[in-house]
Formats: C-alpha cells, structure tokens, sequence
C-alpha cells in the first residue's frame, strides 16, 4: 500500500538553490516508479533570502511547515551580502533556530569515501579506501546555545567574550544512546569523543556514556577517546573507528575532519534527528548537505549536488523507512562516479567534468537503469 509523504523543501542561499533542483528530479522519479510512496512537497524561504523578504532569516510560518512536515530537506544559507547584518538575524540563526524549536539533538554525518573517489582524498588510498563511518553529533546543547553568550567591556575598558558550555545527564544519555542504537545498526563499535581531561562538561560526558555502556550498550565495543587524539586518528588511521558520538562544539569539528578524508565537502550528506514520537515512533527530521553555499561558485552549474541528493537518501531511510530506494539512490550515485562523471570539486585526470544539471541527468538515467 502507497503512503503519502511531507516534504517540506528550504534551498536557502548560494548553491542550495541549484541543488535542491536535483532532488526535485529526484523525488519526480520516485513518484513515477515506486509503487510505495508519493511524495508532496511544499517549500518556503531561510536564511539570507528570508532576510532580504521578511527581515528575519526564518518566519513563524516557515517553522510551522517544518513542525509538520514528515521531513524537512534543506539547502544552505548565508554569503557575503549578508556579513553585516546583526548577529541575532544571520542567516545561520535560521537554521539554528530550525535544529532548537524542532528539537533535533542527533547529527548524523556519515564520511563515506566511494571508491571511485579514493584517490581524491588528500591521504593515501589505502588510508581511506572503503572508508565508512558515522560521526553522530549532539545538536540542541553545548557551547552554540549556553548561555550566557557574549561580549563585555571590563572597567579597565578590556574587553571579554564569553561562550557557556552546559549538558544535562538527560541530554548526554539521550545522544550517546543513539550512538549504540546506531552501532547496533552497524558494526557493533562505538567511540565517545570528549574532553574529560580539561573539561567539567567532559567528566559528565564520560561518566553518563560510562554509565550506559555496562547495561543500554551490553554487545556493543565501546571505547572513549579525547576529542583531539581523536582529530589525529581520523587522519592517521580512520578506518578504526565506526560511530564516534561527541558534543555540539566538537562534532562539528570532528565531521568536517572526516568529511576531507572522503576527498569533499560537496560529497557527505547528514541528518538531523529528533525524539521518537510516543504515538508511532516517527521523529522530527531535517536532511541537510555538510557544505556550505559557496557564493563564488553559485548560479554558475558547478555545483556539486550529490551531498544533497544523498541527503535526501538519508531521509529514505531515516525518516520514512524506505530501505530499498535509498539503497537504489546509494547504488545509483557510486554507478555514476565509478562512469567518471566528475564536478570541479572532485575532477580527476582523465575524468569527464559536469556541471550540476548534467550530474543531475547523469544520476537520474542510473536510477532508471538500476531499476529497470
């Protein structure tokens, strides 16, 4: 029996625009050929274009489409134009206050390196070749939303900034509990990623995930390692590690560390996960490319898409348990690479270099083929 699904698209700024396009494609062709699933969409503006609109970079009625839609697919926001304005309206405040209202405390960002690609990382082949892990990042706490935040001039006329980083045990329990949930999924490995050596928060952290790991992580390899020993074994040996769950400041340092050993930021997808619903267990979700809007290429059709489209996979998956056509996207995505279809951003010598729409046309006829 076909099921009806909410999508609620915000391409944001920059190239967020252009690659939303092809997940439009993309969901048109899983409207024509699943038997499963039809997808609605409905979108609305954030970020910088929302600025320039309405003169805040998310409006209420934006909010309450998120609130309830099935999923939310977002693009990127901000660029120059928007350097100035105050820090409460920028346009990442959109996209922070999409991640608090809805509460999506579990960041996932798988670093996957196709092999096809292995020679684009910046390590050798052999360090990243079948490469394949999760960094799962608290969201909704820590150093991006402590309080008190800000800057002060001293009576000596100094001035001071401030950033309050604070977790609960309940926030703390409920991301390391993803993390098992997700290496049960997985490997049956998990690492916890924190500062317990310099940082109160740190102690907590490894005390709670401790905690958890004698009984909710019974079966589960489980190991805590420094956030920054942990930098320096994503790049000295990578593959050692399958989930690594961490807190806000250091997941997003750690993500984008291992994003680069898969070769580009215009690769890795993510999602945003929210609390179990206790009436049918859905949960609040927002899929979102690791990238930026890279204003210097936007509008040009360089722009690689494929971190985008394989977000939209992660929503499959995640959100709407559709297994099989997220397997079919990931199929269709390492095809077309493994063809020597390549964007700037991934070119190799002797490769074939397309522009965004062409990737797009590239990966939709794999998806007819592979599911011909």
């Amino acid at each position: 029996m076909s099921t009806t699904q909410k999508l609620l698209l915000l391409p944001g700024d920059g190239i967020g625009v252009e690659a939303m396009v092809q997940v439009e494609r993309v969901l048109a062709f899983f409207n024509e050929k699943s038997n499963n699933v039809t997808f609605e969409t409905d979108s609305d503006l954030v970020g910088g274009c929302a600025i320039d609109k309405y003169g805040v970079p998310l409006t209420n009625e934006a909010l309450d489409k998120a609130q309830a839609a099935d999923a939310v697919m977002f693009g990127s926001v901000g660029g120059p134009k928007w350097a100035d304005v105050p820090f409460d309206i920028r346009p990442e405040a959109g996209l922070l206050r999409l991640r608090k209202e809805m509460d999506l405390f579990a960041n996932l960002r798988p670093a996957i390196c196709y092999p096809a690609l292995a020679e684009a990382s910046s390590l050798r082949r052999e360090v990243v070749e079948g490469l394949d892990i999760l960094i799962l990042r608290e969201l909704t706490g820590g150093t991006y939303f402590g309080e008190p935040k800000e800057v002060v001039t001293l009576e000596n006329g100094d001035r001071r900034a401030v950033d309050t980083t604070s977790y609960t045990s309940p926030e703390i329990e409920r991301i390391v509990k993803v993390g098992f949930d997700l290496a049960r999924a997985r490997s049956n490995k998990l690492h916890s990623a924190e500062k317990h050596n310099v940082m109160m928060n740190g102690v907590l952290w490894k005390e709670v995930a401790e905690r958890l790991s004698k009984d909710y992580g019974k079966g589960v390899e489980f190991e805590h390692i420094l956030a920054d020993n942990c930098a320096m074994q994503l790049v000295r040996n990578p593959k050692q590690f399958d989930v690594v769950v961490t807190d806000n400041l250091f997941g997003d340092i750690l993500s984008d560390a291992a994003a680069m050993l898969t070769g580009s930021l215009g690769m890795l997808p993510s999602a945003s996960l929210g609390e179990p619903d206790g009436k049918n267990g859905t949960r609040k979700a927002l899929y979102e490319p690791v990238h930026g809007s890279a204003p210097d290429i936007s509008g040009q059709n360089k722009a690689n898409p494929i971190a985008t489209i394989a977000s939209f996979g992660m929503a499959l998956r995640y959100s709407f348990g559709l297994i099989e056509e997220a397997n079919v996207l990931d199929k269709a995505i390492s095809n077309v690479l493994a063809q020597g279809f390549r964007t700037g951003d991934i070119m190799q010598p002797n490769m074939h270099q397309v522009g965004t729409i062409e990737m797009g046309d590239a990966i939709l006829k794999e998806l007819g083929a592979v599911t011909a």
